[in-house]
């Protein structure tokens, strides 16, 4: 285990240089975005925040993937737990380098000054937040059972401690240490931008642990500390939407970012890179990642949203008012979905004065209905048609030049989160907790409490900020094919939070199944919330090094 304590400042340096610690916490921010070669393997790119976003987004049902690659992304989209992954052998070693790292300075860094005292608060918090991470991807969530094997954890730098501890006991840890940074950091001003740590980012990060633990009560209670007054106070205005993921590091919204600066662009290796091409697939990003049908379809129940208007760029799109339709089929040939799709300008495809759509398709006429069905989009009104012999969702969307805007018969739906920052199209500073989480994690603690109308409010804020429909009550929601107000939190939570590193975790800690059957190149199934093919294998190296026991089952990770 000893590479683990490369690039680290000594014991020595650490109590002779005041400014040590200032440079190893700052060592540790830039762990979270530098790419580091792994024990002598390429790093292909290879980041913290690029394979903890790509590793849990493509395990969700937001992001599809567009094509077979040598991208480990694919690997994950797949649900592929091989322990030679390279993204996962990076990922855990940066972890553990950061936990290393952290635990030197809490060792050695004395309590008391509150320049000290700030300090320490970050690298407590930076432990928390990577054993967090590494529990997430490694293990069962914490709902699952807390005496499930856990990661190694490490609360010091005696590296001599191989053993996995339980889901509990990791937990455990995580809200101890986040406590810990709150008491240090509290009275103390965050030391810069957002790319900093301070007080409230500890807090708003406990919140979402307690979520994950099931202790809505102290979830509920930190919350209410937090958005004591207007909860809408440090969100973004619906007019800042448009450029907010350009400007994470300064806006009020953000309590951490991993900061990126022009200097830390790397092109198409960027964590954007797979989600957007400003010049099409293979331009300035590969631009191979795009929104699922799913999701399309719940934010275009209201296409005013200001999220979406935000952050969704249709690559090669037709200005012209005419549609396309596309649907996912079996052609027999592949484990997943490609799309039949008419599109182009060519087809000219425009809606009757019942917004229904005739198209031909293989030889074949077909009549796309728009109307409401139950059990389906929640009744909110789709396109169907009758397609060898049942009656098929189909999607009906604004037109593309066919051979500009797809890709292996996918629309290219871009996600500019991650893009345009500094002018750049592949640079961001990804956030990594903002104040609508807070404001959502209320919202579903209520919901586990039985405050139907308190989680409809919270839920309100967001709905009112993206300027579409609020909702009058639970009453309400009901006419919409809502049974639990729960449901209704977490559809909120799918749109607001997309593409943040959250979607899949949502759906475990509450018992929804993860479904990837839709268009893409990933299996066309559903996983059950509960499934060892979620997690991440234990870096078989890493088992042969440390010895980390492993017990009997599928991978090493059961």
């Amino acid at each position: 285990m000893d590479f683990y304590r490369s690039d680290t400042m000594t014991s020595s340096q650490l109590k002779s240089d005041p400014s040590a610690a200032v440079y190893s916490t700052d060592g540790n921010y830039s762990m979270f975005k530098d790419s580091m070669k792994y024990r002598g393997k390429s790093d292909n790119g290879l980041t913290f925040i690029k394979m903890w976003n790509h590793m849990t987004e493509m395990r969700g049902d937001n992001a599809m993937l567009s094509g077979t690659t040598s991208s480990p992304i694919y690997n994950s989209a797949c649900y592929d737990d091989t322990p030679e992954l390279k993204h996962s052998y990076y990922f855990w070693w940066c972890c553990y380098k950061i936990i290393y790292s952290a635990n030197s300075i809490i060792e050695m860094l004395p309590e008391g000054e509150p320049s000290n005292n700030q300090l320490l608060g970050e690298n407590y918090f930076m432990r928390a937040f990577c054993h967090l991470c590494l529990s997430c991807l490694y293990s069962k969530q914490y709902p699952l059972g807390r005496e499930n094997p856990g990661v190694v954890l490490r609360t010091s730098t005696d590296c001599s401690v191989t053993e996995r501890s339980t889901v509990g006991l990791v937990y455990d840890k995580i809200e101890a240490d986040l406590k810990k940074a709150i008491e240090l950091m509290q009275g103390n001003s965050r030391r810069g931008d957002a790319g900093y740590i301070g007080y409230d980012a500890a807090r708003a990060l406990l919140t979402r642990v307690y979520l994950y633990m099931e202790k809505n009560e102290e979830c509920l209670a930190l919350c209410n500390e937090l958005l004591s007054g207007d909860p809408s106070a440090n969100l973004e205005p619906t007019s800042g939407l448009a450029d907010y993921y350009t400007r994470t590091r300064t806006s009020k919204e953000t309590l951490w970012c991993v900061a990126c600066t022009p200097q830390d662009a790397v092109g198409r290796s960027s964590l954007g890179s797979m989600y957007f091409s400003p010049n099409g697939t293979g331009g300035e990003g590969w631009g191979e990642v795009y929104w699922t049908d799913p999701l399309m379809e719940l934010f275009l129940r209201y296409p005013q949203d200001a999220r979406f208007n935000a952050f969704f760029v249709q690559y090669g799109k037709l200005d012209d008012g005419t549609k396309m339709v596309h649907w996912p089929i079996d052609d027999g040939k592949n484990f997943f979905r490609s799309n039949a799709i008419v599109a182009g300008a060519d087809k000219g495809l425009t809606p009757d004065a019942n917004g229904n759509v005739t198209f031909s398709y293989m030889n074949k006429n077909y009549t796309a209905v728009r109307k409401s069905k139950p059990g389906v989009n929640n009744g909110y009104p789709q396109y169907f048609i009758t397609y060898e012999g049942q009656e098929t969702p189909v999607y009906v969307r604004d037109n593309c030049d066919f051979a500009k805007g797809t890709r292996n018969t996918y629309p290219q739906y871009y996600n500019t989160k991650f893009a345009n920052q500094d002018g750049d199209p592949n640079l961001c500073s990804p956030v990594m907790i903002r104040w609508a989480e807070v404001i959502l994690n209320r919202a579903e603690a209520n919901a586990k409490l039985g405050h139907d109308e308190e989680a409809i409010k919270d839920v309100n804020v967001l709905r009112r900020r993206a300027g579409i429909h609020e909702w009058a009550n639970m009453a309400e929601c009901r006419t919409h094919e809502y049974t639990d107000v729960l449901d209704v939190v977490l559809d909120e939570r799918r749109m607001e939070l997309c593409f943040e590193a959250q979607r899949p975790f949502d759906l475990i800690r509450n018992k929804r199944n993860i479904s990837h059957k839709f268009a893409g190149v990933q299996p066309w199934k559903e996983y059950p919330y509960d499934c060892d093919e979620f997690l991440f294998a234990i870096p078989a190296d890493e088992i042969l090094v440390s010895g980390i026991p492993q017990n009997p089952g599928k991978g090493t990770n059961q």
